[in-house]
């Protein structure tokens, strides 16, 4: 009689036993915003969205598609907070080593009162073509002015022989001006 108790009491324990538990995967979900968009830590200054260290929320596209593969956002987590951290001091030398060059590449533009382009040109001082950014920067750099077109503002490209005041602006919010002469060509170089 015992043994049948025992039986019976080993098939009651056997249904009331718990099933083992269904693994469930957790996907590792991106942390959402107040306004529904995606949270992402900047690595890189972006125009428009932030500056670098900033934790900012961008729609979930721009983070997936652009941010995140050109390696200009990470995902905010602990270890990647921490990496930042350090990172940031590295790039705050490297930020204020570039604004001194680029104070002292303003004081030597102030230096260089002017620079002269030859064109052709016609008769009455209208040029063939015109004098833009790139034009304008090549000529610096034949002055060892190392300066980018996309540092020159220029609202329209120049199209008459004289002197224009140049702005150029190298980033930082410093600025500089140069006066470009724009000269007919030689016989001697046509």
């Amino acid at each position: 009689m015992a043994k049948i108790k025992e039986a019976t009491k080993s098939k009651a324990a056997a249904k009331t036993k718990a099933l083992p538990q269904k693994k469930v995967r957790q996907r590792q979900q991106v942390k959402k915003g107040a306004h529904g968009g995606v949270r992402v830590v900047l690595v890189e200054d972006v125009t428009h969205v932030g500056k670098q260290g900033q934790v900012v929320e961008v729609k979930p596209g721009y983070a997936r598609n652009y941010l995140i593969p050109n390696a200009l956002a990470i995902l905010p987590s602990e270890h990647n907070l921490r990496l930042l951290d350090r990172y940031k001091v590295r790039v705050e030398q490297a930020r204020e080593a570039r604004k001194s060059d680029l104070k002292s590449l303003a004081e030597q533009i102030a230096r260089t009162k002017s620079i002269n382009i030859e064109v052709n040109a016609t008769d009455d001082g209208h040029l063939y073509g015109s004098v833009g950014p790139q034009e304008i920067a090549k000529a610096m750099r034949g002055k060892n002015l190392l300066v980018e077109p996309n540092m020159i503002e220029l609202p329209e490209p120049l199209k008459f022989l004289g002197e224009f005041p140049v702005p150029v602006k190298l980033g930082y919010e410093i600025e500089s001006s140069i006066l470009v002469n724009i000269l007919p060509q030689t016989a001697a170089r046509r």
